[in-house]
């Protein structure tokens, strides 16, 4: 049987996958990764969500009751570099980061497969709700069985190595039937255990606490702007354009007698443009920073696809075509809210066939583009 090396976080899900692989009679060595110090300056009392001292504390007790090795791994300064500095630096581009699609690829995977081959372990498992499948050269996701679960949208950008060397054992339960298993297992206390569902370095949610924190100056000099309408009249004023997001209502501060959103925002002037929900409705996507999984290219003639444009949102019917920089994404009927910075992944039932960062998005063969970065 193969060396398979374990990433632990502590939680009931990934702590599960060590046991399905030991019942397989995989040879099971743990790992868990140091990746941010989550107290936040005057904002807590002690570490909150993952990635803190007591989950990996949590992760090296797991270990040791089920017998495998386990070691701990300091990434905080490549982190730091590289997820952290990536999600700064989009939203003072005006644009929103999905900071979980890069960690995945640059971190998880990244820095996994490096401590796999010094272990020599030949792969390695994570417990994320998802499925790796082989066929006709190419190996692509397919969502997991528990779709309410599923986080092949957060895993797009997975190399054909990475998915080559990647085993997802709980991809093919549901959650109740993971926590069912962790209790069969004598495993009560952690099958009860409720789920961390915050950006890991931002647990308290307050990314405009984050963004003043960690680039202060910057802050202080882009400081306030313009809230404009599509006319260009101007109805109030904002705090700044980095804490601002497309299709935002809530915490605007300007009451105009009826719903409007954020449609557009201008980096340059440091402008947000203002409208009705109808005003965030577009038809086509431009995504760029491709990743190909079930099929090595898209046809130019296109290909029909769902498209997933966030993780929460209803898969749309869609036509993809190659562009020169990226693909197009033509939708059968409108979205909303579609935001620059974040991923689009495209599917065929329930594989994946790639995902991209979007750019721009049109309407109607008109271009004005959600955000001017």
């Amino acid at each position: 049987m193969s060396n398979i090396l374990l990433a632990m976080s502590g939680g009931i899900d990934s702590s599960v996958c060590g046991m399905l692989l030991i019942d397989k009679g995989f040879k099971v060595q743990g790992v868990t990764y140091r990746t941010y110090d989550s107290v936040s300056k005057g904002c807590m009392e002690k570490e909150t969500g993952c990635c803190t001292v007591e989950s990996i504390m949590e992760a090296k007790h797991l270990a040791e009751k089920l017998g495998i090795e386990h070691t701990i791994i300091d990434l905080r300064a490549k982190f730091k570099e590289t997820i952290i500095a990536d999600f700064v630096n989009e939203y003072l581009a005006g644009r929103t980061p999905n900071p979980c699609v890069v960690c995945n690829s640059s971190i998880k995977w990244g820095q996994l497969l490096k401590i796999a081959d010094e272990l020599g372990c030949e792969k390695i498992a994570t417990g994320h709700y998802a499925q790796v499948k082989h066929e006709n050269g190419r190996y692509f996701l397919s969502m997991g069985v528990d779709l309410l679960k599923d986080q092949s949208y957060f895993l797009w950008n997975l190399s054909q190595e990475d998915l080559s060397r990647t085993l997802f054992p709980i991809g093919a339960y549901t959650k109740p039937e993971i926590r069912m298993l962790a209790g069969e297992k004598g495993f009560v206390k952690l099958s009860q255990k409720k789920e961390s569902q915050e950006i890991c370095f931002i647990p308290d949610d307050d990314y405009r606490r984050f963004l003043n924190e960690n680039e202060p100056d910057k802050i202080k000099k882009i400081g306030e702007g313009d809230f404009v309408l599509a006319d260009g009249t101007v109805v109030g004023k904002h705090l700044g354009y980095p804490f601002y997001t497309i299709g935002q209502r809530k915490g605007l501060g300007v009451a105009l007698g009826e719903p409007y959103f954020v449609t557009k925002i201008d980096a340059e002037s440091n402008k947000i443009t203002l409208g009705k929900r109808t005003e965030l409705e577009v038809d086509t996507v431009y995504i760029t920073k491709v990743n190909l999984m079930k099929y090595a290219k898209i046809p130019e003639s296109g290909m029909e696809v769902d498209v997933k444009i966030r993780y929460r949102s209803t898969a749309q019917k869609a036509i993809v075509k190659p562009t020169e920089n990226g693909l197009m994404i033509q939708f059968s009927g409108g979205v909303s809210a579609v935001t620059p910075g974040q991923s689009a992944v495209f599917y065929e039932g329930t594989d994946v066939v790639g995902g991209g960062v979007i750019d721009r998005a049109i309407c109607s063969g008109i271009e004005p583009e959600m955000r001017s970065v």
